[in-house]
């Protein structure tokens, strides 16, 4: 730009009149003021086309030497990023240059003045809706990674998302109450994130987990209907659907069923999964955990892929081949998923399948059986079966010729999870996906208790779920049998959230713990507020948190929480465009009574 352009320009009286990606048909012959960045320029002959970005869209700009030569030539200079203010006329393009594929297409806006309102150092990756950059790339600098179309979308579906959420529980007479973010530490099922007292010295709050805790105060209270959209915190190991911290939406009810709060989420989802177009059906089928185990090896089953599991341990009590029956002997299971019509696996590819298992999933290998065009047996591990035993397979999995059958033998955890990961990877590859876009259920009665790394009973979800009143008595005779009021919502196989009934009577609480193996006096110093409440006069209750990262993830159709959420952690919980977590000065150490103790490095 000349000498007299050297400054940028003010806004002046210019202000934007409507948004780039709002321009229509019905705009033409208006003057319009827009805002926003450059996408691109291009200069064909002459004249200049620049493509204006906000974050409603995008709007060819055309600058042209015989209308406006002052404002033709400063858009010569103009750069991707560059941030403007245009004026001019909307105008319809000739037939031969519309674009379909953009809502702006029809039209573009002839300008006469533009202003430069900021330079911009050259983009460090295209800001397009494909990106070839690496994820640590757009994460540190994820100011221009959120301007990609894609994160735009998925930012402003977070948005509705709320919204829709919001209206819905209000609707229903629920109250938005904040928590505190400072809390108690309390066992939750991961590490809590502490944050030290300046004021208490050697003392420590806890960020939340959850606000399960106080929620249920909040019925003692006698609110009856709570909820909010919080942030939680747990200091656990990353994945593609995990964050350090994240978002849930949180409800609690009194006076209430299971029934009543499965009404409830189902018309919340519903009504959440409407803003993207998403239509369920109601009622949302129901699967109990048993069931869902024995068939799919998950609590959080996709449905839509058509393969199933197949239990065979009873078939391998008393057989000769020792690979299953030891397993058998020490409580483990022999389970297989077989697949018909699987002519397009190679023995190639189930050599990688085996890898697969042994290197990434944990597994000691994976035995397989293919069944021939004639019917015979081609298998590793096929002359150590029986008739008996080969009559038992071939009948439950109604094996025949083209049918390819997966086995694992290990303990029931490890076995599900890795067929339930086989049965996925393969339903995708080979077809075997029935036709629905969208595959929603509840998952009910999950059992109370699992055993820790010693075998002894520790809680499955959090200690505060409410048995089943069937299964009471159970507690007493056989708490490895008693069902939880637990409930899941899935949609597509990704769990959106959980909840249940609580303990409403502070003797049944009391008598969870001991079970757990809490100590009277620990079960007092951990929780003594919440079994005083409890003993203030406590209604039946119960809730529910879907987590609310994951449900926008599934919604958008994003594969990592970190596409849905505005400034995310990586998978060693940094944020590389702040550069956080970072050191702190000595003085601050020492106003909260701390010294840092290094970890030795090793060499």
């Amino acid at each position: 730009m000349d000498a007299g352009e050297a400054q940028l320009d003010s806004i002046g009286a210019l202000r934007r009149t409507h948004a780039a990606g709002e321009i229509r048909s019905e705009h033409v012959g208006q003057r319009v003021v827009l805002g926003g960045w450059i996408q691109r320029r291009r200069d064909h002959g002459g004249v200049v086309f620049v493509d204006l970005r906000d974050r409603g869209g995008l709007v060819q700009v055309v600058f042209k030497p015989d209308s406006s030569p002052e404002c033709h030539a400063r858009a010569g200079q103009l750069r991707s990023e560059y941030v403007v203010l245009v004026c001019g006329t909307v105008a319809p393009r000739s037939d031969e240059t519309v674009n379909p594929k953009l809502p702006t297409g029809e039209v573009e806006v002839i300008a006469d003045e533009i202003r430069l309102l900021n330079r911009a150092t050259p983009a460090p990756f295209a800001i397009e809706a494909e990106t070839d950059a690496d994820e640590s790339t757009r994460l540190r600098h994820r100011i221009h990674d959120l301007r990609r179309p894609p994160l735009q979308r998925a930012l402003r579906l977070r948005h509705e998302l709320y919204q829709a959420t919001r209206a819905s529980l209000a609707e229903r007479d629920f109250l938005e109450i904040e928590t505190p973010m400072l809390a108690r530490s309390t066992p939750e099922g991961a590490r809590d994130f502490l944050v030290p007292s300046r004021l208490q010295p050697g003392e420590f709050y806890a960020l939340p987990q959850s606000p399960q805790i106080m929620k249920q105060l909040l019925m003692v209270a006698g609110f009856d209907r709570y909820f909010q959209i919080v942030r939680c915190f747990r200091d656990e190991d990353q994945r593609a659907d995990r964050q350090l911290e994240f978002t849930q939406v949180d409800l609690e009810m009194s006076f209430v069923g299971v029934e009543d709060v499965l009404e409830v989420l189902e018309a919340v989802t519903v009504a959440g999964c409407a803003v993207s177009g998403v239509e369920l059906p109601r009622p949302f089928p129901r699967m109990g955990y048993r069931e869902a185990m024995d068939r799919f090896g998950c609590d959080r089953p996709d449905t839509r892929v058509q393969l199933e599991l197949v239990d065979l341990s009873d078939a391998f009590a008393e057989s000769g081949f020792r690979a299953f029956r030891s397993v058998v002997d020490a409580g483990g299971i022999v389970k297989c998923l077989p697949i018909h019509d699987a002519d397009a696996l190679s023995r190639g590819q189930i050599d990688k399948l085996e890898s697969l298992v042994r290197k990434e999933l944990g597994g000691k290998g994976l035995a397989w059986i293919r069944v021939d065009a004639e019917g015979g047996w081609q298998s590793p591990i096929a002359k150590f079966l029986s008739d008996a035993e080969r009559a038992a397979i071939a009948e439950r999995t109604d094996a025949r010729p083209g049918s390819l059958i997966f086995f694992q033998a290990d303990e029931p955890v490890r076995a599900n999870a890795i067929l339930s990961r086989l049965r996925l990877d393969l339903g995708e590859r080979l077809g075997r996906v029935d036709g629905r876009e969208w595959d929603v259920l509840f998952i009910e009665d999950f059992p109370l208790f699992e055993a820790d790394d010693q075998g002894r009973p520790t809680y499955v979800h959090q200690p505060f779920v409410a048995p089943h009143d069937d299964d009471l008595e159970l507690l007493e005779s056989d708490p490895w049998r008693v069902r939880g009021t637990h409930y899941d919502v899935v949609l597509n196989g990704v769990e959106l959230g959980s909840g249940s009934l609580r303990n409403h009577r502070s003797d049944l609480q009391r008598r969870i713990f001991e079970l757990i193996g809490y100590s009277k006096q620990e079960s007092e110093e951990r929780f003594g507020f919440l079994l005083e409440a409890l003993d203030a006069g406590a209604p039946p209750h119960g809730g529910f948190a879907f987590g609310f990262d994951r449900w926008a993830m599934v919604l958008a159709g994003a594969s990592s929480l970190r596409d849905v959420i505005a400034f995310p952690k990586t998978q060693r919980g940094q944020d590389l465009l702040m550069d956080a977590p970072s050191e702190v000065s000595a003085g601050q150490l020492e106003e909260l009574s701390l010294r840092v103790r290094r970890p030795r490095r090793e060499g």
